[in-house]
């Protein structure tokens, strides 16, 4: 929270320092920075002299509920009646800066009701943009999830925004240089001084149990089979040694201190124009957001067991904790309009200390790519298509036991496919649309039909969401949350 109000105290003395340049006159707002922000408060100067109306607020607000169908009545959670946001912006001469604000109510007063979304400055010096403070960022070209979007971690304590992905990102402290090199060619740098990985639902009903389904079968069959005559004592505490893993959750009780210059990242990235391909290539190095899960403790268990004495305590325990791992990213993407279909691939390179493959406390090495489109085909529908895969590297040197290898129990690749169909009716202020997911080694899947209305600044929207398939897949774990949510939502 200090951090977030250095971040505001930052950015109201900018704008101060910037008043002077301010006129009265209106911005315009560049679809590729606007893209990073909802389409609020992102705003692009012109360079050629002062916005016409220095300050700018926006909005919107909801109200809504979301019902968990598989539930009982009793027991289903309708969530935030009532949510909203509020997006301020300044905009001067040689400089802009964004406050966006998330509101929703605490009714049991555990945290605050205002949460700080992005903030940040940005300075304009001829062809090079300096950015400074909490922001949401885009690299690739993929629509969702692309391998190379990597500056941002995901939150995923509510899936059922799973429709939202510039929802779901987290914004960092970061600085962001960009430097154009003619009409269309860039070179961008990003610093990002702390870290934190993906957020997950620890207590409620997004809590991820897939990865410590396998982690506790695996100490239950390490556990039960020491020794051909186990000590009694030994045997007795199995129980509450497998019930403490369980309990723990992810990412367990020790959980690392991630908010210091140690856990820095940086990137670099380059793109272009040839002929009528969009191609780029990045390097970055940071920290994978998904979490290692390991145990510690346990040559101590061992070495404290008494095996001659049946009645001896057991002296120490088995604990679940969570560790980072470094990695060094390189990729390429690329885009191109093709006989009427937006192509858009990337390919990444993602390389850990783990080049052996047998270290259990760290990711191996791996290659991911995408490779996507969209189009629009008769009656006015419009398609959307993406494939992405993960594929390990060093695969035959994982550990089958979790207790060992963070990987055990999980295949080679990793792939999902993603799709979105849409169409408009009644001249564009009905739409429909459906968005899937599809986990095609998991063998599970999230469907998303969804119908919105517009009129002015109104818009009423239902959405349904269907989780099923193989209920140890990520996605299948949440065969019980499938849900429908209804909103009307008012934009300023």
């Amino acid at each position: 929270m200090k951090k977030q109000i250095i971040l505001i105290f930052i950015f109201l003395a900018a704008s101060l320092y910037a008043q002077e340049g301010f006129g009265f006159g209106d911005y315009e707002s560049s679809e590729e920075e606007s893209a990073g922000n909802f389409g609020f408060g992102d705003f692009t100067n012109t360079r050629t002299g002062a916005s016409s109306s220095p300050v700018k607020i926006g909005g919107s607000v909801s109200a809504g509920i979301t019902s968990y169908v598989l539930e009982d009545a009793a027991k289903t959670s309708l969530g935030d009646i009532f949510s909203g946001s509020l997006h301020f912006s300044v905009a001067g001469s040689n400089a802009d800066a964004v406050i966006n604000l998330n509101l929703a109510p605490v009714l049991d007063g555990s945290s605050s009701p205002v949460t700080l979304d992005e903030a940040y400055i940005r300075a304009y010096f001829g062809s090079l943009d300096i950015t400074a403070g909490l922001r949401k960022m885009t690299w690739g070209k993929a629509d969702s999830m692309g391998p190379l979007d990597v500056i941002n971690p995901l939150d995923y304590s509510d899936l059922s925004k799973m429709d939202d992905l510039l929802g779901m990102k987290i914004a960092r402290p970061l600085i962001h240089a960009s430097y154009n090199i003619g009409s269309f060619t860039k070179v961008e740098a990003v610093f990002v001084p702390w870290f934190t990985g993906y957020l997950f639902d620890m207590e409620k009903r997004w809590k991820p149990t897939a990865q410590f389904t396998r982690l506790i079968k695996g100490v239950g069959t390490y556990l039960e089979n020491p020794v051909s005559v186990p000590n009694p004592a030994y045997m007795a505490a199995v129980p509450d040694i497998l019930g403490g893993i369980a309990n723990a959750g992810l990412p367990g009780y020790d959980y690392p201190e991630t908010s210091s210059i140690n856990y820095a990242q940086a990137g670099i990235r380059f793109t272009t124009t040839i002929g009528t391909a969009d191609v780029g290539a990045q390097y970055y190095y940071g920290l994978l957001p998904r979490p290692t899960v390991v145990l510690s403790g346990v040559t101590d268990f061992w070495a404290n067991i008494d095996w001659t004495n049946p009645l001896s305590p057991v002296i120490g325990e088995i604990t679940p904790h969570i560790a980072y791992n470094r990695f060094h990213q390189i990729g390429i993407d690329y885009a191109q309009i093709i006989a009427g279909f937006n192509i858009r691939a990337e390919v990444a390179g993602n390389f850990t200390n783990d080049f052996s493959g047998d270290d259990g406390t760290v990711y191996n090495p791996s290659i991911a790519w995408s490779l996507g489109f969209d189009h629009g085909l008769p009656l006015g529908i419009t398609v959307n298509v993406q494939a992405t895969e993960s594929i390990r590297l060093f695969h035959n040197k994982i550990d089958g036991n979790p207790v060992f290898d963070t990987e055990a129990g999980t295949k080679m690749t990793s792939t999902r496919l993603t799709f979105n169909v849409s169409k408009n009716f009644l001249r564009d202020t009905l739409e429909t649309n459906i968005t899937g997911i599809w986990g095609i080694e998991d063998k599970d899947f999230l469907i998303m039909p969804g119908i919105v209305w517009t009129k002015g600044d109104i818009s009423l929207e239902l959405i349904g969401g269907i989780f099923g398939g193989d209920k140890a897949g990520e996605l299948g774990q949440y065969h019980k949350n499938s849900f429908i949510k209804a909103g009307l939502t008012y934009s300023f």
